[in-house]
C-alpha cells in the first residue's frame, strides 16, 4: 500500500495514460495484411504473432509455409513483416530492377562498435565498403589462401587420430570450431591462434558468444522502439561488448604493428591498410577508402561471421554423413579415387569433385546457416500484383524455402543426387539460397565452401563418421540466430586404412 502511495495521482494518471497510448500504438500496427488481402496467423494485442511460437522461429516459418504457401504477413511485435517464398518474387527483390528498393537488410541499430561492418552498412556506404573487399575474394587470392588452410586441416586430422584410435565419442563442434576460427584468422590478419591444439583459447569463447543476442534486450528493443536512440547512445549492443572488445584489440595490434614496420602479408588485413592509406593521400579519392574504424569492423565481422557458419556448416555435414552412410561411402570413392593412396589435396581437384559439391549443396539445403533473409522497402514499390509499403520488412524463410516439398520431393531426406550434374540445372535459384543472391549475397561464398571442402575431404581420408548411442536423433534446433542444434552434435570416428581407402566398401 505503502508503495502504491509512493506515487502522486498526477503521476499515476500520466503513467496510466502512457500505457494505453502504449497499448493503441502497438494495436494500429495490425491489420496492413488484412487490408492488402494477404493470409496470416492471427496476431496477439501488441506482441504481434511471436507470442504463437514459444520455439525456433524459422520452424515457425515452416509450419506457416505449410498453411499459407508461398506467401503470408506475420507481425514481429508491433512490426509487420512480409513474407515471400514466390521464386519470381524472389528473383524480382534480391536481383533485379526492384533490387533498388530493397538494397538494405533490417538494422537492429543496437549494433555497437560494428555498426559499420559491410553486412550491417547501408546504401552509399555498403556499396563503397563492398566494393573495396571484393578484390579480396578473387581466384587467385583464393588459391593463395588454399595453402594456409591446408596448414589447419592437417592440424585437424592430426587431433582426431588419438581419438579415432581409443574408440572416443567426440563433440564435432570442438574439432571444427578450432579449425575454423584459426583459418579464419590466419587468412585475415595472418595470426596463427592454434586453436586446436589451445581449445581453452579465449578467441573461442568469443567467438561462440557473439551471435547469442541477450533475449530480453531484443525483446525490449523490440517492444520499445522509442528508447533506441537513448540505448545507442548509452552504447548498449546486441552483440556481447567483451566479445567485439577482445578482437577489436587483437586487429588493433596486428594493424599498429604492420604500420610501424615494413613487414607486408597478402592477407585482408593489408589489403585494407592499403586502401586507406591510398584514401588518406589521394584527397580526390578520400571518400573512396575506408577509415580506420571501418577497417577494425570488417575483421570483426568477417572472422566471427566466417567462423560460426562455417562450423555449424562442418558440424551438419558430418551428422549428415554419419545418419547416411552409403552416402559418405561413395563419397569416400571420389575422394580415394581423386588423391589416391591418401594423397595431398589439390586446389584445383578439389574444386571439380562433383559429388562433394552435391553432398555440401544438400547439407546445405537441409541446414542453411542463415535461415532468413530480410530487405526493407525503401519506397513503395508493387511486386506481382502486391503493393509493398515503404519501410516495409520483407521476409525471405530460406529454412522453410529449401524444404518446401512441391521444390523438394522427400524435403527431410539427405539426397545429394538432386544437386548431380544433370539435376542441379533444373534448380531454380531462387529455391535455393543458402549464401543469398544478387548484389547482397554473402561475398565469401567460395571462400567459405572451400574451407569446408577441404576440411572435410582430408578428414573423410583418414576417418569415418558413425552415429552412437550419445548422438541425439532427431535434432532439437537452437531458438538462435543460426541454425544450429540445442545440444552440441556426438559422434563417433573410425580409422580408414590405405588399403581400405582404395577398395570400393560395396564390394
Amino acid at each position: 500500500m505503502g508503495f502504491i502511495l509512493f506515487f502522486s495521482l498526477e503521476t499515476w494518471i500520466l503513467l496510466i495514460t502512457f500505457i494505453c497510448i502504449f497499448v493503441m500504438y502497438g494495436h494500429w500496427t495490425f491489420g496492413i495484411f488484412e487490408k492488402m488481402g494477404i493470409p496470416g496467423p492471427k496476431p496477439v494485442m501488441y506482441w504481434g504473432t511471436i507470442a504463437r511460437h514459444n520455439r525456433v522461429h524459422f520452424l515457425d516459418d515452416y509450419e506457416c509455409a505449410q498453411k499459407y504457401e508461398r506467401i503470408w504477413g506475420v507481425y514481429e511485435f508491433r512490426k509487420p513483416m512480409l513474407a515471400v517464398m514466390d521464386p519470381d518474387m524472389l528473383k524480382t527483390i534480391l536481383v533485379k530492377e526492384c533490387f533498388t528498393y530493397f538494397t538494405n537488410r533490417r538494422n537492429f541499430r543496437l549494433n555497437g562498435d560494428l555498426y559499420d561492418a559491410v553486412s550491417l552498412a547501408e546504401d552509399d556506404q555498403w556499396r563503397r565498403i563492398r566494393n573495396i573487399l571484393s578484390p579480396s575474394f578473387t581466384s587467385g587470392h583464393l588459391k593463395e589462401m588454399f595453402s594456409i588452410m591446408k596448414h589447419h586441416s592437417r592440424k585437424l586430422t592430426d587431433s582426431l587420430q588419438s581419438k579415432a584410435h581409443n574408440d572416443e565419442v567426440i563433440i564435432v563442434k570442438d574439432f571444427f570450431g578450432p579449425y575454423s576460427i584459426d583459418v579464419m584468422a590466419s587468412c585475415i590478419f595472418s595470426v596463427d591462434f592454434d586453436s586446436i591444439k589451445n581449445p581453452s583459447n579465449p578467441f573461442i569463447t568469443h567467438a561462440n558468444q557473439m551471435f547469442k543476442f541477450p533475449l530480453l534486450l531484443y525483446i525490449f528493443q523490440a517492444c520499445f522502439p522509442i528508447f533506441l536512440p537513448l540505448l545507442e547512445r548509452l552504447g548498449v549492443s546486441l552483440f556481447p561488448k567483451s566479445s567485439t572488445a577482445f578482437l577489436k584489440s587483437v586487429a588493433e595490434k596486428v594493424k599498429a604493428e604492420r604500420n610501424s614496420s615494413s613487414q607486408t602479408s597478402d592477407d585482408m588485413l593489408e589489403h585494407l591498410i592499403k586502401c586507406q592509406t591510398a584514401s588518406e593521400n589521394d584527397k580526390e579519392k578520400k571518400h573512396k577508402g575506408l577509415t580506420e574504424h571501418e577497417i577494425i569492423s570488417q575483421v570483426t565481422m568477417f572472422v566471427f561471421a566466417g567462423y560460426e557458419t562455417s562450423a555449424i556448416a562442418l558440424v551438419f555435414l558430418a551428422y549428415s554423413l554419419a545418419r547416411n552412410p552409403e552416402i559418405m561411402k561413395r563419397l569416400q570413392r571420389e575422394i580415394d579415387s581423386t588423391f589416391p593412396n591418401k594423397g595431398p589435396v589439390e586446389y584445383e581437384a578439389l574444386m571439380q569433385m562433383e559429388y562433394l559439391d552435391s553432398v555440401v549443396s544438400e547439407c546445405l539445403r537441409l541446414y542453411p546457416s542463415i535461415p532468413r533473409l530480410e530487405r526493407v522497402a525503401k519506397e513503395t514499390v508493387k511486386i506481382s500484383e502486391i503493393t509493398i509499403p515503404k519501410g516495409m520488412l520483407v521476409m525471405v524463410p530460406v529454412y522453410a524455402l529449401h524444404r518446401d516439398p512441391e521444390l523438394w520431393p522427400e524435403p527431410e531426406e539427405f539426397k545429394p543426387d538432386r544437386f548431380s550434374k544433370e539435376n542441379k540445372q533444373n534448380i531454380n535459384p531462387y529455391t535455393y539460397l543458402p549464401f543469398g543472391a544478387g548484389p547482397r549475397s554473402c561475398m565469401g561464398t567460395r571462400f567459405a565452401l572451400m574451407m569446408v571442402k577441404l576440411a572435410m575431404v582430408e578428414v573423410l581420408q583418414n576417418f569415418s563418421f558413425s552415429v552412437c548411442k550419445e548422438t541425439e536423433i532427431p535434432l532439437e534446433m537452437d531458438v538462435a540466430g543460426f541454425v544450429s542444434p540445442v545440444r552440441p552434435i556426438k559422434l563417433k570416428l573410425k580409422m580408414r586404412s590405405i588399403s581400405s581407402a582404395n577398395v570400393d566398401p560395396c564390394n
